[in-house]
């Protein structure tokens, strides 16, 4: 029996999804670092991305306290009412009931529960596909799955895929989102294949993430671009929209923006709403809410002010 290597895989993959243009999406990229955007627009656009949010807490010293903790700044990030509530609370399975507990029935943050072995994603389908089950009966509104990448860079797309149809079938009316792990898959064009293969077995609404945020290189302006124009070819091929999710290094207001900008000049508005883009952070929040506060009154907070007023809810 005749055995496709890798390198064939690959070449047909990118013949029928298309390769990438990697300087033009470098000279891309670089431009919207150098958009301004002043006064009500970036108030405006700093509280789209505190409704973005993925509130993230995945330690191993995570407990139900501190989950507790930041159900409450995700519930209410500020004492000023204008700003939204955060998108979604993002923990381990071990901790949704916790998180469900004290987010309660009757709100509109999500619980995100990361799954699939994650970050590895290196243990029997079986196995990871329980795991997801038991979030999903926990309590969970979303899945962020880890794909496995040891498949696809064999050139192994029909078990890759295979797998992330099983965890949509254990996800049942629980969101996904299939989390590429950017940093593993190497160069733009593998990226964009990735970002292709994961959408064809996923559903309108369900998401697809740069990073598990555990390796050294995250989301990154280029990546997300990548992962963007992969999501607006397939829409216009398929009608589908998939979400968007870059997650890990996002730290700054400054950052947000700019992704936000990335978003609109690639995708437009339809997708500038927490159901089709989601920022996954666990420090971002601070940096919105002293940026806008400094819109508000003219001078900065110090950094630790909003941890610690969240920590006194």
């Amino acid at each position: 029996m005749l055995v496709k290597s890798p390198q064939v895989a690959f070449r047909r993959l990118f013949d029928e999804v298309g390769t990438v243009d990697c300087v033009g999406v470098e000279e891309r990229v670089a431009k919207y670092t150098t958009r301004s955007i002043k006064k009500a627009s970036k108030v405006q656009g700093l509280k789209l991305a505190v409704s973005m949010v993925d509130l993230t807490t995945l330690e191993g010293k995570d407990t139900p306290g501190k989950v507790a903790s930041i159900c409450r700044k995700a519930l209410q990030p500020h004492d000023d009412p204008t700003i939204p509530q955060v998108a979604a609370v993002c923990v381990y399975p071990s901790m949704v009931r916790h998180a469900r507990r004290a987010l309660g029935s009757d709100t509109a943050v999500r619980i995100a529960s990361v799954a699939t072995a994650f970050p590895s994603g290196q243990t029997p389908l079986k196995t990871r596909l329980a795991e997801v089950k038991q979030a999903v009966a926990d309590g969970t509104d979303e899945i962020d799955m880890v794909i496995n990448r040891g498949a696809f860079l064999a050139g192994e797309f029909g078990r890759m895929q295979d797998e992330i149809a099983a965890v949509v079938g254990a996800c049942g009316a629980a969101a996904l989102k299939v989390i590429l792990e950017v940093s593993e898959l190497e160069t733009y064009d593998n990226i964009r294949a990735a970002s292709f293969l994961a959408m064809r077995v996923i559903r309108e609404g369900d998401f697809i993430k740069t990073s598990t945020g555990k390796t050294s290189l995250n989301a990154t302006l280029g990546n997300n671009q990548v992962m963007l124009e992969a999501i607006r070819d397939f829409y216009l091929e398929t009608g589908t929209s998939i979400g968007m999710k870059p997650a890990g290094g996002i730290r700054t207001a400054k950052q947000a923006l700019q992704f936000l900008v990335a978003v609109k000049e690639t995708l437009g508005d339809a997708w500038l709403t927490n159901g089709r883009y989601r920022f996954g952070a666990s420090s971002l929040l601070n940096d919105l809410l002293r940026q806008l506060e400094k819109e508000r009154t003219g001078a900065y907070q110090a950094p630790y002010y909003f941890s610690e007023a969240a920590e006194s809810y």
